[in-house]
């Protein structure tokens, strides 16, 4: 027999920062409206937080996921403030607010000013050894280049090679960009990424122009920084960890249910309002509302029932695979003087891994004194079969690549290999299109809600964003008489 409630029950699947915030919300906006509703989060997994995932050891805090989010886009520090973490956060070291990008295997610096695709001042591109002379001169060549056609859905590295040229995407935009949607800027669609850069060009005509005015205007600290706005991010003291654990530990009693993975989800039967989800183990639950927070294609499985046509524009949005190897070895065995934050590398180079971010120049407290620790990325869209490899092939990949690119030498103090198997949506081109259509689909069934990063937003505080618009949509439909399943 389905396991009922005798009020309002919304039941939430996954138990990642999406699901969690959800919960934090309904329970929060419940209590204020002095309407009893019981949440359930439903978890398929033995832990919370989803790609989110904090370790110590020895002194070192290990990220598996995120290791920091950023403050322009508010929802995350909102967050964070109405959990009281704000004593918690925490800025990027002042000092070395830079990056790197390999050319023909060394380390030279992304020069200052350029943000992911848009240089803030002139002197740096013309002086960087990054970019050859006719590859600075291409560049240049955006000052004069017209606008593209407006709201084409174009590729990211279609607008780059447009505006800057082949050898800015190669060596610049590819390695940035990718360090972030572990993609090919090819597949990516700018629109759905990136579109303040369609913006910039719409309204400015130029990048560079844009981003220098952009500069004046703003006053940033982080003119002269290079690769991204590192003032703008934060993280948690002890660990990004901190933020989905804050918020399961704020829940009722008994609202969390671990290592209980979903069978299916089942739309009302006639006459009857409230939803069913089914775990692989015990009774069904009965629901006045459903949020499914997982990725696409889990939402997809469990939805195959509902909807066929829904689950197929879930299939739709394509997944990549990474791993992360947290990596820390005593500074005196590390030649390079690791003045940056990290170094990217681009496809062209022909190596084994993606980035590698210099964790403890970041976030100095993450190590203990005299040592050093860096996270190294592999995989991705563009290097799928690399995340395919065991742990021991993977580390050998990243102490070949450290030894060649930072002079790495000797035996590391400790080394933790993270996967992350189709962790990753792929914004590619398309992706406005396949969203708008789960979206007109999932407005055919009232109280099923999907949210989670396959759709607005990658990042934290998009994620965040989400997830509160999920919560008060549930909350919103609750006040409203159900309306039982037609014949």
């Amino acid at each position: 027999m389905p396991e009922r409630a005798g009020q309002d029950r919304v039941v939430i699947v996954g138990a990642g920062l999406s699901g969690l915030t959800a919960a934090h919300r309904i329970v929060a906006r419940a209590r204020m409206l002095r309407r009893p509703t019981e949440v359930v989060v439903l978890e398929a997994k033995d832990r919370i937080g989803g790609a989110i995932w904090t370790d110590h050891r020895d002194g070192f805090t290990l990220e598996g996921g995120a290791d920091s989010f950023i403050t322009n886009k508010p929802w995350g520090m909102d967050l964070c403030r109405e959990l009281g973490l704000s004593d918690q956060l925490m800025g990027t070291d002042e000092q070395h607010r830079r990056s790197f990008v390999v050319r023909d295997g060394r380390l030279l610096p992304v020069p200052e000013g350029f943000v992911l695709m848009a240089p803030n001042r002139l002197g740096p591109i013309l002086t960087t050894p990054t970019i050859s002379i006719r590859g600075k001169l291409r560049m240049l060549m955006d000052l004069v280049i017209p606008r593209g056609a407006p709201d084409t859905d174009e590729s990211l590295a279609s607008f780059v090679r447009r505006r800057l040229g082949r050898e800015a995407l190669e060596r610049l935009v590819q390695p940035l960009v990718g360090g972030i949607y572990t993609a090919d800027p090819a597949e990516l669609s700018l629109k759905a990424t990136l579109p303040q850069f369609q913006q910039m060009e719409r309204d400015h005509r130029s990048l560079i122009l844009a981003g220098m005015r952009q500069a004046r205007t703003s006053g940033s600290t982080d003119r002269h920084a290079s690769g991204a706005r590192y003032g703008l991010f934060v993280t948690l003291a002890d660990g990004m960890a901190t933020l989905p654990q804050t918020l399961a530990n704020g829940l009722p009693p008994d609202c969390l249910r671990l290592s209980t993975p979903v069978r299916k989800i089942c739309k009302p039967e006639l006459g009857s309002a409230l939803w069913r989800v089914e775990p692989l183990d015990g009774p069904p639950l009965e629901a006045s509302s459903v949020i499914v927070s997982t990725e696409a294609y889990s939402a997809a499985r469990l939805l195959d029932g509902v909807d066929s046509e829904l689950a197929l524009h879930l299939r739709a949005i394509p997944y990549a695979s990474s791993a992360v190897v947290n990596i820390a070895y005593r500074r005196d065995q590390i030649a390079h003087p690791l003045d940056g934050f990290g170094v990217v590398v681009p496809k062209i180079e022909g190596r084994s891994i993606l980035a590698v971010s210099f964790t403890s120049i970041k976030f100095p407290s993450r190590a203990p004194v005299g040592t050093v620790l860096m996270r190294v990325f592999i995989g991705g869209a563009t290097q799928p079969e690399l995340f395919e490899l065991d742990d021991a092939s993977i580390l050998g990949i990243v102490h070949y690549e450290l030894g060649e690119l930072l002079g790495a030498r000797g035996a590391p103090l400790l080394e933790v290999v993270g996967r992350h198997p189709r962790a990753m949506p792929q914004y590619t081109l398309g992706h406005l299109d396949r969203v708008a259509a789960v979206r007109r689909r999932q407005a055919r069934h009232p109280r099923l809600i999907l949210c989670g990063n396959a759709f607005d937003g990658v990042g934290v505080p998009d994620c965040i964003r989400a997830a509160i618009a999920a919560a008060d949509t549930a909350i919103a439909a609750l006040v409203e008489p159900a309306q039982p399943a037609a014949a």
